[in-house]
């Protein structure tokens, strides 16, 4: 009786321990989940605007120095803005 008994307790354990483990699964896929439906894209220029995006390529390529670079940059930013020049 108590090999059977005992049999029993360890396929509870086992049971016990492979259900926490999808507990924790779930909530870990939820809290991921949500931390990617609710954050800024990561480094905040994927969604830029794609003149920014190429004026970045070619500073970055060595095309145009760092004065240039900065003045078209605020050239951009300040046209999104409704600025004029």
């Amino acid at each position: 009786m108590i090999d059977g008994m005992g049999g029993m307790m360890v396929w509870m354990v086992l049971w016990g321990l492979v259900g926490l483990a999808v507990l924790v699964l779930a909530v870990l896929a939820i809290v991921w989940l949500v931390r990617n439906l609710t954050s800024a894209p990561r480094g905040g220029r994927e969604g830029s605007d794609p003149a920014e995006q190429e004026l970045r390529r070619r500073y970055a390529a060595g095309q145009i120095d760092r004065e240039e670079y900065q003045q078209r940059l605020a050239d951009l930013q300040a046209g999104q803005r409704g600025i004029p020049k």
